[in-house]
């Protein structure tokens, strides 16, 4: 049963029935209705901004995740880095400088890299660079690894050619000496026996009777043979690459061709006593990238240790007297 409300009248001194007009009623609707709609907005804006939905909280679980995974790969991404460091530093000062070459610069080897720290990158990158930052290292990584695999295909071909080298480089006596008696005159500033004056003798001169085989002490491709008017006579220039030269002078007769190709250990002549020369002997030297030196320590493949110290006493106590 509806209840009626009554109000007391103070104009007619009675209780009468209260009567809602349907405006004031209809004003009440709507206004509740606003109310309602309003605190509904509210409601939903707080909800979008406070609690996550399902698919944020999703979306949300997958970054996280991806998010773990990066720094996972990145580090990663750091140690091969580093151990790709070990690598170039090792090829520069090991591997490089065992056959000779000469070390790859810094620059080609970051041609395509960055040398920004990677971990201190993911700590300020937002949401959008992951991917690339990612794709920038991997980069960064792939064009070294690819560098560093020409280097040692390099490597692998001065490796092949390196027994064709030992074979090259001079390595024994120029004539037979095997007790160790023929080196009449050594390396450094001796007296010219034609002027009597002091002049710098650049080789070493090996005494032994006219006819003596003269060998090649290393593979290479004749350069000179015969007579050029230079005081060495009958002589022989050897080209062995790699920088190097030995010449063989004062022969009686040569044997070689200029052109031809010799091995260590063949006769290319025989000793004479041709040219500026005051005996039958063979003035040997041994030139690197034009520049002569010692020959005394290139006859490492034929002499025991003992040999070897006991022919450096030799040639460095040798006549004060060159024989050319």
């Amino acid at each position: 049963m509806k209840k009626i409300k009554y109000y007391y009248n103070t104009n007619t001194l009675r209780y009468e029935k209260l009567v809602t007009p349907l405006r004031v009623k209809l004003l009440r609707f709507f206004g509740f209705i606003a109310a309602a709609i309003v605190t509904a907005f509210i409601l939903v804006v707080l909800a979008f901004r406070f609690i996550p939905s399902p698919q944020a909280k999703l979306a949300e679980w997958k970054y996280e995740k991806l998010e773990k995974k990066f720094e996972v790969l990145a580090s990663q991404a750091q140690t091969l880095q580093q151990q790709m460091a070990s690598l170039e530093k090792r090829d520069n000062q090991v591997y490089r400088s065992i056959f000779e070459a000469n070390p790859l610069p810094d620059s080609a080897r970051a041609k395509l890299t960055e040398q920004n720290n990677e971990i201190q990158k993911i700590e300020a990158i937002n949401d959008e660079q992951l991917g690339s930052e990612l794709a920038k290292t991997l980069n960064n990584i792939s064009a070294r690894v690819n560098y560093q695999f020409a280097s040692y295909n390099e490597i692998e071909n001065l490796i092949k050619n390196q027994g064709q080298k030992l074979a090259s480089i001079p390595a024994i006596q120029p004539v037979s000496n095997r007790d160790l008696d023929r080196i009449a005159s050594g390396f450094g500033m001796r007296i010219d026996p034609v002027y009597g004056t002091p002049k710098m003798h650049k080789g070493l001169d090996f005494t032994a009777p006219q006819g003596t085989p003269v060998y090649a002490t290393g593979n290479g491709t004749v350069k000179v043979a015969g007579q050029t008017g230079d005081g060495f006579g009958n002589h022989v220039v050897i080209n062995h690459g790699y920088g190097y030269e030995t010449l063989y002078g004062h022969m009686y007769k040569v044997k070689v061709k200029v052109g031809e190709k010799v091995e260590r250990g063949e006769v290319i002549g025989w000793v004479g006593s041709t040219g500026k020369s005051t005996g039958p002997h063979c003035h040997y030297e041994v030139h690197i990238n034009r520049q002569e030196v010692d020959p005394v320590y290139f006859f490492y493949n034929d002499l025991t240790p003992e040999q070897f110290d006991r022919i450096l006493k030799i040639a460095s106590t040798g006549s004060a007297k060159s024989l050319d």
